[in-house]
Order: C-alpha cells, then sequence, then structure tokens
C-alpha cells in the first residue's frame, strides 16, 4: 500500500520512514520547505571566496541532541542543535557556514512538534547567518527514541593567521565569561517537572559566532574559548588547564549566578558550577587585552553580563581552585558522573 503524508496527519508513522512516497511527502512538507536548500541531491555543494585565501582553513564539527523536555522555556532540541554546532565552530576562531541535520523520530510524534522544531532551527540558523544545506530522517518505532533525536554537522572557515586553542593559554592570562552559569541546566531541571519546582528560568541557549567575531576585533590575540555546555564551567576549565599545563584560579565573588538558580542549587545539593550552559562561554586574554575583550564583549547582546572570573598561573598544572567568599580556597575538579541527564 502506497501511504502519502498528508498535511493534516498529526503523528509519524512508520511509514514515513520507508523511503517511498510517505517520506518524500514529510521530507518536502516539513523540511525542505523550511530549510530551502539549494539542491535536493544526496550532497551539498559549497562555494565559498573563503576557500581561495591563502592560510585559511576549513573547520568542520558534529555533535547529538537528546534533550529532555524537548522544548523548555528559552528554546528546543533544535535551537539547541544550531547553537551547539555553530558555537563549536565559532570557539575555535571559525565563520561558521553550512550546517547538515538528522533527525531520528520515534512513532508517534507530533507533526506539529516536529514542525515547530524545524521553524526554530530555520530561525536560529538566519540569525546566526549559516544555512542548512543538507540532511536525512529516520523513523524508528514507539519505544526506540523518545520522540526526537537531532544529529547536526557544521563546516566554518577559519581566517588566515587566527588561532585559538586551549594549548595557547599562558600564565597571566585572564578567564572571562559572556554571562551568567547555570541557566540551562536549571531551566531543564524545572521543566522536567520531577522536583515539583516553580521557577522563571529560561536556558541561555543562543549562538556565540558574532559575540566572538567582535571580541577577535577588538582584541585579536585571545588565547582560546570553549563553550561551557555538559560539564558546566567547572569542566571546561579543567580540561583547558590541563591541555595547557597551566592552573586556573577563579574568584567565588565575581562569578555571574542568578539568585534563582543558587537557590534551585542550594534545594537540591547541586553545584552551579556543573550546571549546563548553552550560551556560555569562557574565554583568555592576554592581560593587555583583558579590558578591550570585555568592553566588546558587554557591547553584544550575547555578553551583556561579561565579567572577568579568574586568572592563569604557572603552578600546579592541570589544577583549577576557586577562591571562596569566605578568603579560602577549594579544588573545582570535573564532573564526576552525571549531575543532570539529557540536558542537550
Amino acid at each position: 500500500m502506497n501511504v502519502s503524508f498528508r498535511p493534516e496527519c498529526d503523528r509519524i508513522t512508520l511509514a514515513h520512514g520507508g523511503g517511498g512516497k510517505a517520506m518524500h511527502d514529510l521530507i518536502k512538507d516539513v523540511f525542505t520547505s523550511a530549510f530551502r536548500p539549494d539542491s535536493t541531491e544526496d550532497q551539498a555543494r559549497l562555494d565559498n571566496d573563503a576557500f581561495s585565501e591563502s592560510g585559511a582553513q576549513l573547520a568542520f564539527t558534529t555533535d547529538s541532541f537528546v534533550v529532555d523536555p524537548v522544548e523548555f522555556p528559552g528554546g528546543d532540541i533544535g535551537k539547541i542543535a544550531v547553537c551547539g554546532t555553530v558555537n563549536d565552530l565559532a570557539v575555535g576562531g571559525a565563520v561558521p557556514r553550512w550546517l547538515s541535520a538528522a533527525f531520528i523520530i520515534e512513532e508517534g510524534c507530533e507533526v506539529a512538534l516536529l514542525r515547530r522544531v524545524v521553524a526554530s532551527m530555520k530561525a536560529e540558523a538566519d540569525k546566526a547567518g549559516v544555512k542548512i544545506v543538507t540532511g536525512d530522517t529516520k523513523v524508528v518505532g514507539k519505544g526506540s527514541a523518545d520522540k526526537l533525536f537531532i544529529t547536526t554537522s557544521g563546516v566554518g572557515v577559519i581566517p588566515p593567521g587566527r588561532q585559538l586553542a586551549a594549548d595557547m593559554i599562558q600564565p597571566g592570562d585572564i578567564a572571562i565569561v559572556n554571562g551568567v552559569l547555570g541557566d540551562h541546566g536549571a531551566a531543564i531541571l524545572a521543566a522536567r517537572g520531577d522536583m515539583a519546582l516553580s521557577s522563571d528560568i529560561r536556558s541561555d541557549c543562543q549562538s556565540l559566532n558574532q559575540l566572538i567575531e567582535r571580541v577577535l576585533k577588538a582584541a585579536p590575540d585571545i588565547r582560546a574559548a570553549r563553550d561551557a555546555t555538559r560539564g558546566g564551567l567547572a569542566s571546561t576549565l579543567n580540561e583547558m588547564a590541563d591541555a595547557a599545563g597551566v592552573s586556573i584560579e577563579i574568584d567565588e565573588t565575581t562569578l555571574p549566578l542568578r539568585p534563582e538558580v543558587k537557590g534551585m542549587c542550594e534545594i537540591l545539593g547541586l553545584d552551579p558550577l556543573y550546571l549546563a550552559n548553552e550560551g556560555t562561554l569562557v574565554l583568555f586574554a592576554p592581560p593587555d587585552q583583558a579590558e578591550a575583550a570585555l568592553t566588546a564583549m558587554r557591547q553584544d547582546p550575547a555578553g551583556k553580563n561579561a565579567t572577568i572570573i579568574g586568572r592563569v598561573g604557572a603552578d600546579n598544572p592541570g589544577r583549577v581552585t576557586m577562591r571562596t567568599v569566605f578568603g579560602g580556597a577549594r579544588i573545582v575538579d570535573m564532573l564526576v558522573g552525571e549531575q543532570l541527564p539529557r540536558i542537550c
């Protein structure tokens, strides 16, 4: 029997993953109508003048997204998929250009949900100045997935002479974050409803490529940047300290945290340093460019809450410590285990 996808269909069936007319109609009606790729071939054909610049490099990244719930205050799985991939390119100094998107859809998933997620992806891609140029869909049986999983890959161009990498961080460098910490993890926890918590916290989910370009114009010798996603700021700093063979000390009094996030963490016994972020990065600037980087950040909507949080040292390579509000110091280790499951 030849089953087609009708606009009035309200749920996905296995037929929509079978490769026939139903799948073809689904892709045309939901995906290509929104993303409008230049071609419907099995591959995207990329062309850009930046490729011809001497010393330019291609950057390529991929990530999968399995957030629960798929919609939450401040975003959804589609917005995260775009932001996460754009940010992974941008923190390495690349200018993001193109994305691919592959969808694993559970049988029974509401088509209306799928349309909302796709629209969210398109809106965020337009905002970030990138294009979703190719993709894939698969439908799995009920219970084999949780509504919707998305895998995105991204391609960007690193301009000649630009080099951002954790192993370039040096003693004396200044650590700066662009905004408040832990909003995404807290928003997801509240959205699940498991703890019967009432909160107005929204995810910080946002693309950071335009912010980074602004900062690099003002402070071209930025050493490195990372988005503090799973494992939060603490795990990100540990990764960077280990890669550079340096120590990092942060100041608890300067950490930007919302009172609501601090309160939730106190109630549940969580550490906000390990809460996930989806629109927050930490970068390291040489001392003579730190103020310029901070000022540039604060001129961008994504960096209005930017602040200096710490400094790099030479002793105890790979160690991250925090100067507490009481004047003492404690080791800030990498996250062990899982503080919150399926947060991105």
